[in-house]
């Protein structure tokens, strides 16, 4: 099993940034590495969505409404991996997931708030 532990939300005021934090443990991992990690965000009464991904190799991909003001990072040694958040706007504000692959599974961290406030 894979243990997500998600850090780093909050209330921050528009314009403002944030930075989240997502760790991956288990005994797994000493045997298997994690593929692509991501981040997933959910707003009251809208389904969750992709924010942003990573693969192992770095590559990434950006929702359309992200890119230009948030980044994402991978440490595959700590397999960790970071959202940087700058330029925030109300409508980012929403509960965000942590999501790593591995093996074809999907895990998924208890997730973190983001409020935004205007």
């Amino acid at each position: 099993q894979v243990q997500l532990v998600e850090s780093g939300g909050g209330l921050v005021q528009a314009g403002g940034s944030l930075r989240l934090s997502c760790a991956a443990s288990g005994s797994i991992l000493s045997t298997f590495g994690i593929n692509t990690m991501g981040w997933y965000r959910q707003a009251p009464d809208k389904q969750r969505e992709l924010v942003a991904s990573i693969t192992k190799g770095g590559i990434t991909n950006y929702a359309d409404s992200v890119k230009g003001r948030f980044t994402i990072s991978r440490d595959n040694a700590k397999n960790t991996v970071y959202l940087q958040m700058n330029s925030l706007k109300p409508e980012d504000t929403a509960v965000y997931y942590c999501n790593a692959g591995l093996r074809g599974y999907p895990y998924w961290g208890q997730g973190t708030q983001v409020t935004v406030s205007s």
